[in-house]
């Protein structure tokens, strides 16, 4: 079993802002498995979906996939009683973040790792740090102009709106492909076809 935790923050005010990447993914990603419809479970702090993958010689086997409904600093929370009541291991865990480190229209996907942004330093406080990232990049602001905090919770420009579309499915893809192998790898990769070589 494999727990997939799509980061973001609930409710309207940040529905299109670049901190709710997380929630676009995950959402695409349901839709390509063809995973249950969301069912808000109170007692987990989250919207959960399910589906089902098969790896290399085994039957297909389930897949969790989440959404916390606590504020995204706070989703720690969410992930350790979902683990704790799906019982699945850390090595299992999954996570999908925005990531203002990485530049717009690539996904970065490794285990283990640094804190990160907001979400995930609550999710490694809660439940430790071998859990696989994906990082998905929201381009890179000035910090010096505007602090990552702020420039988070702002929407995507018009030309990344018009591009997101192709990210977030492209993205789904590339999720879907790796959860169906035995074990993840390092890798990253272009979700658009303008955005080269990845670093």
């Amino acid at each position: 079993m494999k727990l997939v935790v799509g980061l973001g923050n609930v409710g309207s005010r940040y529905a299109h802002t670049r901190h709710n990447l997380g929630f676009m993914v995950i959402d695409a990603l349901a839709q390509q498995l063809s995973a249950s419809s969301w069912k808000a479970e109170a007692k987990l702090k989250a919207a959960v979906a399910t589906a089902s993958i098969a790896t290399p010689g085994s039957a297909a086997g389930p897949i969790i996939l989440a959404k916390p409904d606590t504020m995204m600093n706070l989703s720690g929370e969410a992930v350790q009683r979902l683990m704790q009541h799906y019982r699945v291991p850390l090595s299992q865990v999954w996570v999908l973040a925005d990531d203002v480190d990485v530049p717009f229209g690539r996904l970065r996907l490794r285990a283990g790792g640094g804190s990160g942004q907001q979400g995930l330093r609550s999710i490694t406080a809660a439940v430790g740090a071998d859990y696989v990232r994906g990082r998905l990049g929201i381009s890179l602001n000035d910090r010096a102009v505007e602090p990552s905090e702020v420039y988070v919770l702002k929407p995507f420009t018009a030309q990344e709106q018009a591009q997101l579309p192709t990210l977030i499915a492209t993205a789904a893809t590339a999720l879907a492909e790796q959860l169906a192998t035995a074990t993840s790898a390092d890798t990253t990769f272009n979700l658009l076809p303008d955005v080269k070589n990845p670093a």
